[in-house]
């Protein structure tokens, strides 16, 4: 399975602007730029997209481990901050709240910490990762 994307960047860093899509056309023609990078423009950047694949990808990867261990979660809800600092993504902090009614909290706990090793993002991510977890149960 191959995932595709694509980018293009105009003029000089700080004026220029990016555009860019993806292949299923959930989204095209995204615009991003210095200010979006770098300032707090509205509009999106490389680095807040990698916080949502990683939020998306712990989220499934956590339901899959919690099956794994027979517990059906009403909801997995996950917030991730990605740290950039000094042009280097240094660390991806997981803050995580799971609602299983009636599930062993222990059974849940574990399904997180195998998740958060397990998410293909995890492992493509070269940075700290770290789990905040509530557990509704």
């Amino acid at each position: 399975m191959n995932r595709i994307a694509n980018a293009t960047w105009k003029g000089n860093l700080k004026e220029g602007i990016g555009t860019f899509g993806v292949g299923s056309g959930a989204f095209d023609e995204q615009k991003f730029g210095f200010r979006t990078r770098f300032e707090d423009e509205p509009g999106t950047n490389p680095e807040e997209l990698i916080a949502a694949a990683h939020a998306s990808c712990f989220s499934m990867a956590f339901s899959a481990q919690l099956g794994e261990r027979d517990i059906t979660p009403e909801s997995v809800n996950t917030k991730v901050t990605i740290t950039f600092e000094n042009m280097e993504l240094t660390k991806s902090a997981l803050v995580t709240t799971v609602n299983a009614p009636g599930a062993d909290k222990s059974k849940i706990e574990e399904a997180a910490e195998a998740a958060k090793s397990g998410c293909p993002i995890s492992k493509v991510l070269n940075l700290e990762v770290t789990l905040n977890l509530t557990v509704n149960n």
